[in-house]
């Protein structure tokens, strides 16, 4: 888990805190791969594109998987007022620029009627983090997550998590970049936590093969050591077992053989340092456990359907 998890970095993320007063609802088309939206007070409502909208209260953590657009309202039924584009950049629903829309401060931007609000009562303060480039969060970690999970505040022991990340979005002190992104990266490996041993999480099959007595040390052995030139029979002697008997049990568990496994983990590793390192092909072909970077692109492409270099130039 903390290998997988170690995936999440923030670098180019977005954090800002919001505050809507009624009627309003905000949908955000961003592409970004994942959203964390943590509730500070309010109770606004979470609308997925496909599924169906739930209720936040204050507290609730909800976590947005892209690049499907979102929509976060007082009430579902309320027309979107705002759409947030790449940039971020906000517009009417037709391309203009709102007109009841304000930043009130560092990091901060709230409707009109709630930028003329006192404090005392009301609005809903919402804080987004987000991180919008692809390699910041590990392939395989994006691939678990539902498009949207909600966590709720009893679920959690995060208040002061979120407490701290609300009152550094609002500062403007050197280094806060820095200070929001480790912020953020904190409350994502919480939030997931709590959220895959839920038991309504459909946690992957590798997640809770981790448990088995047989297959659990292997995958993390498989995590931690990519580069290294395992066999299924290396694998079984490091598990206690014979050859059979851990090809079975890991494609029962997993739901694939071990080293179809071994082959995805290590493309999803290369994948994230393509798009979020310098790297050369060469050097990223040892690293993740092929002899020569040859026969690392004949693999990358038939997972990919691309080479590694031209992967690295969507970037």
């Amino acid at each position: 888990m903390s290998i997988l998890l170690d995936g999440a970095k923030a670098r180019g993320a977005f954090v800002l805190r919001t505050v809507q007063s009624s009627p309003w609802s905000v949908q955000v088309r961003d592409g970004a791969p994942l959203s964390v939206v943590a509730v500070v007070r309010g109770r606004p409502w979470a609308v997925p594109s496909g599924g169906e909208a739930v209720r936040l209260g204050a507290g609730d953590i909800a976590m947005m998987r892209g690049p499907d657009a979102f929509t976060f309202a007082d009430d579902p039924r309320t027309p979107v007022q705002v759409v947030v584009g790449p940039g971020p950049r906000r517009t009417t629903p037709v391309g203009a620029k709102p007109r009841e829309m304000a930043d009130t401060g560092v990091r901060t931007w709230a409707n009109g009627t709630a930028a003329r609000d006192d404090g005392a009562g009301g609005p809903s303060v919402l804080l987004v983090g987000k991180y919008r480039r692809p390699g910041e969060v590990a392939t395989r970690l994006l691939s678990a997550l539902p498009p949207l999970a909600v966590v709720p505040e009893a679920a959690h022991r995060e208040s002061a998590l979120v407490s701290r990340l609300a009152e550094e979005a609002v500062r403007d002190a050197p280094g806060q970049d820095l200070v929001l992104h480790r912020l953020l990266d904190l409350l994502v490996v919480a939030v997931l936590r709590v959220w895959f041993v839920r038991p309504d999480s459909r946690a992957p099959p590798w997640y809770r093969a981790g448990g088995d007595p047989v297959v659990g040390p292997v995958l993390r052995l498989m995590h931690s050591r990519p580069d290294h030139p395992w066999t299924v029979g290396a694998l079984a002697g490091h598990a206690g077992v014979s050859r059979a008997t851990l090809a079975r049990r890991f494609t029962d568990l997993v739901g694939v053989p071990p080293m179809a496994f071994l082959t995805e983990w290590r493309i999803d590793l290369a994948a994230d340092l393509l798009e979020n390192s310098d790297t050369t092909v060469d050097a990223i072909a040892r690293r993740v456990g092929y002899g020569s970077a040859f026969a690392f692109s004949a693999a990358f492409k038939r997972s990919r359907g691309v080479s590694p270099r031209s992967h690295r130039g969507r970037r």
